[in-house]
């Protein structure tokens, strides 16, 4: 059975039991504690915490998910896998045990033919914990299984919660039997190889209090609605339905390791090391189509250094297999049709996935030879010296300068027997982090424990945003806290943080600023409102200061926010929804939005591109932005269905989190995308859009800087001014401007290169006579002096070699001439090779007269170029020159 087939049995026998099919999230995580989505139940997180009121009481899902802890051993074991598909059943407060028991019993057993899976029940082993009564009873008298392939295990193994206070339960798994090919017989609890998991299920029927570790930690009571979550593996049911031995055998990863056999001629099952590197491809290419199918693109930080590691190990592994050119198209394209059975948005979404893809692998295919070498001659140079431990410093280098991702430096080095350094690389990329920017957590979530949001939420409810149509109303103080306190009340200069029952004010999100403004209290009390954020689902937090008075809880409110700011931030959001379909327009659907910021007056918009955009083809975007502009068309927002939104064409952001109802936002016939944000009501309120270019932001992203309305306006007006005063210097009409001033930089560079030849030929003319005025130091011929400021480097070392050659005789002679250009000192030394045979060398005498003027210098024994900080200091640095040659010679 296919694992697409599985898939589809899965969700149809749940669906006809009366769960609600919810479609897998995206692998980014809604959750400020996780990058990327690793389990099932992430999605419904928020139900079994309490934060959010399931829609549903039973719900299923087939989940994506990705996890990285033990990226080194996937491919040494079969068993190790960085992408999964965790099928799973959810009952919020309605069927429990026996329910969630014999769902899963009978989907296992009933046969193909019937609709299940068709596994023999002789087959099946089940585990409860130790102290489960029920649900060993469950299945022994109500399911029938003997009570001989029963058995019962301890807290570590069969004990459920999120290693956090909340809820916690029981677990029962399903074990199936590989046979004895696989290990001695004794069930689970001997051998996991053998009796291997396939489905967890997890009875939340308890709160637990604060505790380290799987065990440690004390049961406070029952929960007041028991709930079911239920995890099934996909790809180890795959294993067992297609007969294989393990999940890299399947139908998803083989087709993968037989097109890597395909393009390196290396055949799987040959030879231990070739195996782990196809099952390392199989693997990591997989899971990177899932993570940019999700919008995750590659960078040094976060999700996306995951990504950006785990492919680059795949490209490494496809060369160390004997591949010398590109390959991720060709596993791409295999992986696209296979997933795409289950996700067909792969398939739709294909030519982005492959420009993002195919951008990282080229860009880690220039730098992968250099990089190798470089880490080739640290490793020699660290053996040399006899140490073990390649440093922090050269793993920071190949980092920061090559891309290489310090696992992949890790693993290289290991390779040829050394450590590295971990702890001083990361201090190195700590500080650069810190020199490069402030962390702004702070500000999104405030210094408060979430807490203390969701227990506004409980009290009081979701905040009612009334912001699309008013921008101002009366509202009650539901919740406040003074310094991430929560506090009955906050007096005047206190920084607050508050919660209304309704409010105009939009909380930062999708890539659009919060609103600002004031809220005003019935009692005279006044808060300067300078940020909202949504710490929580459903809260809007107002972050600001108190102006004026007392604010309490409860007491009645008069919020407003600053309209001029609103209406600037809602052009540029409108802006950049136009933008984004003039873009695709002009490059096709992989220039897919990336990420935003709408503030007042301006926008970025971030967008998938494999290159620049070229200058014309910007030019036409604008123009074409422009012209929706005049055409004025409405803007409208309608709540519809996600189905309803895909089928009606509406773009959806990549990586952004929807529930079941969303805001369409249409501007004509132009533009119609997914979107939370506030807008204008007709384009013609924009006025004007003016592009002020584009750059790269990361491998495979680029990013549109704009103007919008009146700061567009000014931007020109400026401009025109600038252009105004050009043609008046120049005599000539604007359109000439680009030729004239072109014309005049030409004459500008010959002028330049003249001054240079001749500042060149006049220093060189003064080379015969310096030759001339040698001095005889011991029989050497040392020429020391200084030529005019400001003559360049290239110039000093031309004149120091033509006085060298000038010396005849075969006499040993040293050359060392001094400058100051730009306010700076620079020497060059030369020296013969009769000199050098006497120990004169040009390197020893710079360091000497580099040393004098406060810098430093090097270079060969013939010739050598040093500099200082001291332009004082020549006549001692010419004088510490002297007394080297004449104690030498």
């Amino acid at each position: 059975m296919e694992s697409a087939e599985i898939r589809r049995r899965w969700l149809r026998f749940f669906e006809e039991r009366g769960h609600t099919v919810v479609p897998s999230a995206s692998l980014i995580a809604d959750d400020p504690t996780l990058l990327l989505v690793p389990a099932g139940m992430v999605p419904f997180k928020p139900y079994f915490l309490g934060e959010v009121k399931p829609p549903f009481s039973r719900a299923t899902s087939v989940q994506k998910c990705v996890r990285t802890p033990d990226i080194e051993e996937v491919g040494k074991t079969t068993r190790h896998g960085t992408f999964f598909q965790m099928c799973g059943n959810f009952s919020f407060g309605d069927y429990f045990k026996e329910g969630a028991i014999k769902l899963s019993w009978e989907l296992l057993t009933t046969p193909v033919a019937d609709g299940g899976y068709g596994l023999d029940p002789e087959k099946l082993w089940i585990t409860v914990y130790q102290d489960d009564d029920e649900a060993e009873r469950i299945w022994r008298d109500v399911v029938g299984v003997p009570a001989e392939r029963i058995q019962r295990l301890g807290k570590k193994d069969n004990f459920w919660s999120m290693g956090v206070p909340g809820p916690c339960g029981p677990c029962s798994e399903i074990n199936y039997d590989r046979g004895p090919e696989f290990g001695p017989e004794g069930g689970p609890a001997v051998n996991d190889e053998r009796y291997v998991e396939i489905w967890n299920l997890v009875f939340m029927q308890y709160e637990r209090g604060a505790g380290d570790g799987k065990e440690d930690f004390p049961i406070l009571g029952d929960l007041p609605a028991k709930n079911i979550d239920t995890g099934l593996g996909l790809e180890r049911l795959a294993m067992i339905l297609q007969g294989v031995r393990n999940m890299y055998e399947t139908d998803t990863l083989r087709v993968v390791i037989d097109k890597a056999t395909e393009l390196t001629g290396v055949a799987y099952g040959k030879a231990a090391d070739s195996d782990v590197s196809l099952r390392v491809v199989a693997d990591h290419m997989r899971t990177s189509v899932m993570l940019i199918g999700d919008g995750v693109t590659p960078g040094n930080e976060g999700r996306g250094y995951v990504l950006r590691r785990i492919m680059r190990r795949a490209i490494r592994n496809m060369r160390m297999l004997g591949a010398t050119g590109p390959v991720v198209a060709d596993l791409l394209d295999v992986i696209i049709n296979t997933m795409g059975q289950q996700y067909p948005e792969l398939i739709e979404d294909r030519k982005r996935i492959e420009t993002v893809a195919l951008a990282e692998e080229a860009a880690f295919l220039k730098t992968l030879k250099a990089g190798t070498n470089i880490l080739d001659t640290a490793v020699t140079e660290t053996k040399a010296a006899g140490g073990t431990v390649l440093a922090g410093e050269k793993a920071f280098l190949l980092h920061d300068t090559w891309g290489f991702p310090i696992d992949l430096t890790l693993e290289m080095a290991a390779e040829q027997g050394l450590a590295v350094d971990e702890d001083g690389f990361r201090r190195l990329m700590k500080e650069q982090r810190e020199r490069a920017k402030a962390d702004a957590k702070a500000k999104k979530t405030g210094h408060a424990d979430l807490s203390a949001y969701r227990e506004v939420a409980d009290t009081a409810g979701a905040t009612d945003f009334t912001g699309y149509t008013l921008t101002e109303n009366e509202a009650t103080v539901v919740g406040l806290l003074v310094d991430g306190v929560p506090s009955p009340a906050a007096s005047e200069g206190d920084e607050v943080e508050i919660v209304l029952d309704r409010t105009p004010f939009y909380a930062e999100g999708g890539g659009q600023l919060a609103d600002q403004g004031r809220i005003k209290l019935h009692n005279g009390a006044v808060v300067e409102v300078r940020d909202v954020q949504k710490p929580v689902p459903g809260v809007n937090v107002h972050k600001g200061v108190v102006q004026v008075g007392e604010v309490t809880v409860g007491a009645s409110a008069y919020a407003v926010i600053d309209v001029k700011r609103r209406r600037a931030i809602a052009r540029a959001h409108s802006a950049t929804h136009l933008t984004h379909q003039a873009l695709r327009d002009a490059l096709g659907p992989t220039a897919a939005q990336a990420g935003s910021e709408n503030s007042p007056g301006r926008f970025r918009f971030d967008f998938g591109s494999p290159a620049a955009v070229p200058g014309t083809v910007l030019t036409d975007v604008e123009q074409r932005i422009n012209e929706v502009l005049s055409r004025e068309l409405d803007v409208h927002a309608e709540i519809m269905s996600l189905d309803e939104a895909k089928k009606s064409g509406a773009i959806a952001e990549f990586g952004e989190k929807y529930g079941e109802r969303v805001r369409v936002v249409t501007i004509g016939d132009f533009s119609k995308e997914l979107c939370g944000g506030t807008h204008v009501a007709n384009t013609a309120q924009l006025g004007l859009v003016k592009l002020l270019g584009e750059s790269s932001i990361g491998s495979g992203v680029r990013r549109v800087e704009a103007l919008v309305g009146a700061d567009a306006y000014d931007f020109l007006a400026k401009e025109h001014t600038v252009v105004a005063q050009l043609t008046e210097l120049v005599k000539g009409r604007p359109e000439e401007l680009p030729e004239k001033i072109s014309g005049m930089l030409a004459k500008l560079r010959d002028a330049e290169k003249e001054i240079e030849r001749y500042r060149a030929e006049k220093v060189l003319q003064a080379a015969a006579g310096l030759a001339e005025g040698a001095r005889d130091v011991h029989g050497v011929a040392l020429v020391t002096g200084t030529v005019p400021d400001g003559t360049g480097a290239d110039d000093l070392r031309k004149l120091v070699l033509d006085v060298r050659g000038r010396i005849q005789g075969g006499r040993p002679a040293v050359v060392a001439l001094f400058t100051v250009a730009n306010g700076r000192p620079l020497t060059v030394i030369a020296t013969n090779e009769a000199a050098r045979e006497r120990g004169l060398k040009a390197g020893d005498l710079v360091r000497t007269a580099a040393k004098t003027l406060g810098g430093g210098g090097g270079g060969k024994p013939d010739v050598a170029q040093g500099g200082g900080q001291n332009p004082e200091a020549v006549a001692d640095a010419i004088a510490a020159v002297e007394r080297l040659v004449a104690e030498a010679a």
